[in-house]
């Protein structure tokens, strides 16, 4: 029996699966792919948070190494740079999907997690204690969860009954690498259809992104579809030919109403959908798999009750329904008319501020994300830091220099205690959470929140996030909580 199968071998599958072979789940891809190929054009890059989370499981440099970092991040019109912000990487990284995912699936497959490609599940039944999955070469597997990583038209999500309300597309746009036989005017044009651009690659051919007249849906356009694209914006096709991909991206915004029923999980696309424009959608799925890996491990090695899968759908349903927000407004901003112009200038002039520029691009760049799952706890009274990422610091012990990340690179959870090494007693979790004594000498300091007050210790779970932090006063360290937070993240 497999313990997961996971549907969709695009980033957000590949992820999860290293998660979970991490914390020593069994589990299997299936990929109706041939293999990991992609066919036209997908996401661009990786944004700042996602890079961090790469850099906690050690192998952001093979990302870093493969691609080219530069501040990625826009809004309307106006760049959004974050080279101030807090980070060791205060940028993003052009990284073309089909790259992405064959550094994730060489990682996966040096854990040992096996890919079915050329594979579909046709059908599943779930019961109280697992679940059947029917696959197309004729097998029925038995599993403990199934996980639909596998797009917007997810199989995974309409066999389970889970709706997928939304908002309908108003515009569409084509993105082609082409021949052009005559010269267009190069870069980024504002046109009333929306955005027109052309750039020139360096084997001659061109890279083409074309707002449509009139919104279509066909995913799958032809080179008469691109020519007519053409011809509608500029009176010409310039001699399009030879295409080597064409794709249509709308601005249809979705959302599934639950990330998760019974035994069915969703991630990635088939769980949001929404317009490429700004780049969210590989990075939120990215993410998506951090958050559930570590916790359906957990629930599967039944080291954690079934209710810990609840948090994931509070913590990421809240952070995709932002996404699909800041999504709506950035394709608002796409149509040229005279309106949408003035708006763009006001907006623009806001965003040279920096309070707006920082809380903007914090969510952008995943930076800002904040988790409010805990219940027995008041925000009001909690540490900034509590629900935000762990910044990446230097830390110092006798054994020598070493950096927060460095501690999660193996996907477990972390006490890292700063103060007194007999200030604190985590015996009962032993086996569950690692313990670190070390120091830290510099400030605290978080993306958009500014300098927080230092913490003494900080319980970190698996995907970097902050669970409950303990502050020393005269009386000594305050572990007030931390009891709660162990049992209520690690189980009893």
């Amino acid at each position: 029996m497999t313990e997961v199968i996971i549907v969709g071998a695009g980033p957000t599958g590949l992820m999860l699966a290293a998660e979970l072979a991490l914390a020593g789940v069994d589990s299997v891809l299936v990929e109706k792919r041939a293999n990991q190929d992609l066919v036209g054009t997908r996401a661009l890059g990786l944004q700042s948070r996602t890079l961090e989370m790469l850099d906690q499981r050690g192998i952001v440099d093979r990302f870093l190494d493969a691609g080219q970092t530069s501040q990625v991040l826009g809004f309307g019109n106006t760049r959004l740079g974050i080279i101030d912000f807090p980070s060791r990487h205060p940028y993003g990284l052009g990284l073309h999907q089909q790259h992405t995912e064959r550094i994730l699936a060489e990682w996966v497959e040096e854990l040992g997690v096996r890919i079915d490609y050329g594979v579909e599940v046709t059908g599943f039944d779930q019961d109280r204690d697992g679940v059947d999955v029917s696959l197309s070469d004729g097998r029925t597997l038995r599993t403990d969860y199934i996980v639909g990583c596998d797009g917007g038209r997810s199989l995974i999500r309409k066999t389970a009954g889970i709706d997928f309300p939304g908002w309908e597309p108003t515009m569409s746009s084509l993105i082609a690498n082409v021949e052009l036989t005559e010269e267009p005017e190069w870069g980024v044009h504002h046109h009333e259809f929306g955005t027109q651009a052309f750039s020139q690659l360096p084997n001659g051919r061109a890279s083409l992104v074309v707002s449509e007249k009139e919104p279509q849906e066909n995913p799958e356009p032809s080179l008469d579809d691109l020519r007519a694209g053409l011809i509608d914006a500029w009176g010409t096709d310039f001699g399009a030919h030879n295409p080597g991909a064409i794709s249509r991206f709308t601005d249809m915004a979705r959302q599934a109403a639950s990330y998760r029923s019974g035994r069915v999980l969703l991630a990635g696309d088939s769980a949001h959908v929404h317009s490429p424009v700004g780049g969210q959608g590989l990075n939120t799925g990215v993410q998506d798999a951090m958050n559930l890996g570590w916790k359906l491990a957990r629930v599967v090695k039944r080291t954690s009750p079934e209710n810990l899968l609840d948090t994931y759908h509070r913590e990421r349903h809240a952070v995709g329904a932002l996404v699909i927000h800041h999504n709506l407004a950035q394709t608002s901003l796409m149509r040229m008319d005279d309106r949408v112009k003035a708006l763009n200038e006001v907006i623009d002039g806001w965003l040279h501020m920096d309070g707006p520029r920082k809380s903007l691009a914090g969510d952008l760049s995943g930076l800002a994300i904040h988790y409010t799952s805990r219940t027995d706890i008041s925000n009001d009274d909690a540490h900034p830091l509590v629900g935000r990422r762990v910044p990446d610091l230097d830390l110092h012990s006798p054994a020598g220099a070493f950096r927060t990340y460095t501690l999660l690179h193996t996907g477990r959870p972390v006490l890292l205690n700063l103060g007194d090494p007999s200030g604190i007693d985590i015996t009962a979790w032993a086996d569950q959470v690692e313990r670190v004594d070390a120091r830290y000498y510099g400030e605290w300091d978080l993306p958009v929140i500014g300098e927080v007050s230092a913490p003494t210790a900080v319980l970190i779970r698996p995907d970097g996030y902050v669970a409950w932090v303990g502050q020393s006063s005269t009386a000594g360290l305050n572990t007030q909580g931390l009891s709660e937070a162990l049992g209520f993240w690690f189980g009893s």
